[in-house]
C-alpha cells in the first residue's frame, strides 16, 4: 500500500526562520501564499511586475522580481509547466525548490540546485484557500526528487501541512508518478470520456430524444456530479443502494457488454508517449511555434459558438435559467 502522511507526520517547526518564495500569483499562488502566512511562515511574492503582483501587495505581501526568489530558503513555484522552465532562478545547495506538478522534474525540464519536492493539492487553486479556511484541507500528493541536504521530505511535508495539504491525507508520489497520472487522465481517460458521451449523445438523438434533454440528463440536471458526491463520500456500494432496482439491475446486467472492445491498446499507446517523454517533446514544440495547434483545437471544440449554444441552453435550464 502506498504511503498516506497526516497532520501529525508535518511539522511547521522545520520550516522555523526559514524565508519562503512564492513564485506566480495566480490561482494555486495566491491560495499557497495566504495558507503558508496564516500558518506563520514569512512569505514573499515573487511575480513579474503585472495585476498579479498588485494584487499580491494589495494582499499585504512583500512582492519582487522573479529573481528574487532564488535567495529564498524555500520556494513554491506556482506558474504554467511550459513557464517554469525559462525562470530565471538560481538556487542554492541548502534549498528546497517546491513544484505543484510533477511534470518539469519528471521529464527533466527543470533542474535547480538543492532539494527538490512535489506538493500537489487534488484540489482547484481556489478551493485551496477556501478549504484551508474551512479548516477541512484536501488531498495532497506529495514525494521528494531530490534529497542533497537530507531534510528534504521533512520540509516537503512541513510544505504541505502549512497550506492544508496534510489534514484529510497526503499520498506520497515521486513527481515523475504524479506526471504521468496527471497527464494519464487528461491524455488517456478523458478522450475516451468524451468519445463514450458524444457517441451516447449521437445514439439518444437518433432516436428522437432532443439534444437539450440528452444533455440535462447528463450534465444539467447535477444528478450525474451529484451522484459522483456520494461514491466519493460513502463509496460505490453505498451510493449503489440509492439506484432503483431497475437501475441496478440494468447496470449490472449489461456491464460486460464492451468488455470486447480493445480500449487497453489505444490507453497503455496514450500512456508510453508520455512516460517516454515523447509527449513532452510535443508540446516543447507546440511552446516554441506560439500554441499554433492548441489555438486551433480550442477554437473549434470550445470556442465561442459552443459557448453561445451552452449559454442559450442554461438559460432555459438549470440553476442559470431565466424565469420569465
Amino acid at each position: 500500500m502506498a504511503t498516506i502522511f497526516h497532520d501529525e507526520d508535518g511539522d511547521l517547526a522545520d520550516l522555523s526562520g526559514a524565508t519562503v518564495a512564492v513564485v506566480g500569483y495566480g490561482n494555486q499562488g495566491r491560495s499557497w501564499a495566504l495558507n503558508l502566512r496564516d500558518s506563520g511562515l514569512d512569505v514573499q511574492v515573487c511575480v513579474r511586475a503585472d495585476a498579479t503582483r498588485e494584487q499580491a501587495a494589495t494582499d499585504g505581501f512583500a512582492t519582487s522580481e522573479v529573481a528574487a526568489a532564488s535567495d529564498a530558503d524555500v520556494v513554491c513555484v506556482l506558474v504554467p509547466d511550459d513557464v517554469i522552465p525559462s525562470l530565471p532562478l538560481q538556487r542554492p545547495a541548502t534549498g528546497l525548490t517546491v513544484v505543484a506538478s510533477g511534470y518539469t522534474l519528471a521529464f527533466d525540464r527543470f533542474d535547480p540546485d538543492g532539494d527538490q519536492g512535489l506538493v500537489a493539492p487534488r484540489m482547484l487553486g481556489p478551493e485551496v484557500r477556501r478549504c484551508y479556511e474551512e479548516g477541512v484541507g484536501f488531498i495532497t500528493a506529495v514525494g521528494v526528487h531530490r534529497d542533497v541536504t537530507g531534510s528534504a521530505k521533512r520540509r516537503v511535508l512541513a510544505v504541505a501541512k502549512a497550506i492544508g495539504g496534510l489534514r484529510q491525507g497526503a499520498i506520497e508520489l515521486t513527481p515523475t508518478q504524479e506526471a504521468i497520472l496527471d497527464l494519464a487522465v487528461e491524455q488517456a481517460l478523458s478522450p475516451a470520456l468524451g468519445l463514450v458521451n458524444n457517441m451516447f449523445v449521437q445514439v439518444m438523438t437518433e432516436h428522437g430524444i432532443p439534444l437539450e434533454a440528452v444533455i440535462t440528463e447528463l450534465v444539467l440536471s447535477g444528478e450525474f456530479e451529484r451522484t459522483m458526491r456520494l461514491v466519493r463520500e460513502g463509496g460505490y456500494a453505498a451510493q449503489f443502494g440509492f439506484h432503483s432496482p431497475t437501475s441496478q439491475y440494468g447496470q449490472l446486467t449489461r456491464r460486460e457488454a464492451y468488455a470486447d472492445i480493445d480500449v487497453g491498446t489505444t490507453m497503455r499507446s496514450l500512456v508510453d508517449d508520455i512516460v517516454s517523454g515523447r509527449f513532452a517533446d510535443e508540446w516543447d514544440s507546440e511552446r516554441d511555434a506560439g500554441y499554433p495547434k492548441l489555438v486551433s483545437l480550442r477554437e473549434r471544440h470550445a470556442g465561442p459558438a459552443v459557448r453561445q449554444f451552452e449559454e442559450a441552453l442554461r438559460q432555459e435550464l438549470g440553476e442559470g435559467a431565466i424565469h420569465r
